[in-house]
């Protein structure tokens, strides 16, 4: 017999995930350093990441089951609504060139980083007797890449407190919270791949607004749908 239940929310979390993340700031994070790293080790350190939020947010939200379903239900069903409806907004007064503003703001700001691990990185000399002392090496960075670190870490607090991490959080509220968790997870894995795939060229022609505009119209898709799903179901 097919679980409705899981179906449901496999497609919404997988929906509003992909709608969320799209030319969002873990995607140019993954995208911009996988231009100048390798693109396996940036796509594990992200989607690694990505995985952890999403299974923490979904834990958070299976949490409030503890309170009534039919509320938790339509709380949910609300805020998607509220989502939605901002997305709208948003889109609506969006430039064109949103996008390219977010890519350069982001490409700066790990430019800055790489500048400064490199500083660190460096041997210091000591002049007075001619010896180079190197850094010592921590051993949890000679068992992990510095890239992966980096790519793990970025994108994890790009994501906190994220549009898609609320709606992680929203969904496991009112659906199947390993539905939400797969289909969260999968969405996470084919923006992120795409980003690490695409690099700049896919980046810079995303257009944000068009993104946005159709996020809105799925947020409140899944909201209308509380009006023909039973709570309890």
């Amino acid at each position: 017999m097919i679980d409705l239940g899981f179906i449901h929310a496999f497609v919404a979390s997988l929906s509003v995930i992909i709608v969320s993340e799209l030319g969002d700031k873990t995607f140019f994070i993954a995208a911009i350093m996988a231009m100048r790293h390798s693109r396996l080790t940036v796509f594990t350190g992200a989607i690694l990441a990505l995985a952890l939020m999403t299974i923490l947010s979904a834990v958070l939200g299976y949490a409030t089951t503890l309170i009534p379903r039919w509320f938790t239900f339509y709380a949910s069903s609300a805020m998607f609504a509220i989502f939605g409806l901002k997305m709208l907004r948003e889109g609506y007064s969006m430039r064109d060139d949103e996008g390219q503003e977010e890519y350069e703001e982001v490409s700066a700001d790990l430019r800055k980083k790489e500048e400064e691990a490199e500083k660190e990185g460096r041997s210091a000399g000591d002049q007075e007797i001619g010896v180079v002392r190197t850094k010592r090496h921590n051993p949890f960075e000679a068992f992990f890449s510095r890239i992966f670190i980096q790519s793990f870490t970025l994108t994890f607090l790009a994501e906190w407190g994220d549009r898609s991490q609320i709606s992680t959080i929203i969904l496991a509220a009112r659906d199947e919270v390993i539905g939400v968790i797969c289909g969260g997870v999968l969405g996470h894995a084919l923006c992120t791949g795409l980003a690490v795939l695409g690099g700049r060229f896919i980046a810079q022609r995303i257009s944000i607004r068009t993104v946005t505009l159709v996020g809105g119209i799925v947020f409140i898709i899944f909201a209308l749908s509380a009006l023909f799903i039973d709570p309890d179901d």
